[in-house]
Formats: C-alpha cells, sequence, structure tokens
C-alpha cells in the first residue's frame, strides 16, 4: 500500500514554523515514532498523540488518518514541555 498523503492542518504549519519544525521532522516522527496516546472520540476522525525523535529533540505529532486511510492530517505538532511530561516524554504529569 501506498504511503498516505499528508495534510498539515493551518495550525500545525503556524505551530511548526514558530517551534522550528519541519516537514521532515514530522514525516520522521510518523516513520519512526510511538504512538502514546489515542483519542477515539476526536472528531471528525479519531486521532493519536505520536511521540519521536528527531537529533534527540522529542516532537510530538497529534494526527488523524481518513477512513479511506489516503491522507493522514497533521493536527498540530510541538516539543514537549518538561514540565508537563515525564522525562520519557510518554506519560504526562498530573499537576
Amino acid at each position: 500500500m501506498n504511503q498516505p498523503l499528508l495534510l498539515f492542518r493551518v495550525h500545525a504549519l503556524e505551530r511548526m514554523f514558530q517551534r522550528h519544525i519541519s516537514e521532515e521532522d514530522v514525516k520522521t516522527v510518523l516513520a519512526n515514532g510511538e504512538v502514546i496516546e489515542n483519542y477515539p472520540q476526536d472528531l471528525p476522525y479519531p486521532s493519536r498523540l505520536i511521540l519521536g525523535f528527531c537529533d534527540n529533540r522529542p516532537i510530538h505529532v497529534v494526527a488523524a488518518d481518513t477512513p479511506d486511510q489516503r491522507y493522514t492530517i497533521i493536527i498540530t505538532v510541538y516539543t514537549p514541555d518538561p514540565s508537563q511530561w515525564d522525562p520519557t516524554f510518554r506519560r504526562r504529569i498530573m499537576q
């Protein structure tokens, strides 16, 4: 099966620009990352939070697939805040 096409929401593109995260970084996270949270109730499609590393920098990508899996929608992208995540960036710290 072909790789899904990536559709970047405007919000994701804005955050990528602000946070100096490239499209290649996002592709690396999608290809090699680990799903750390699932959001099955998200609309219009269930989404997931993926953790990946680019040059030892942790990056979180929230993405959703269309039902036909032809597209992966990139909802947001960010570098996790160490004050809000455990040292592995896999679990949220309860405040």
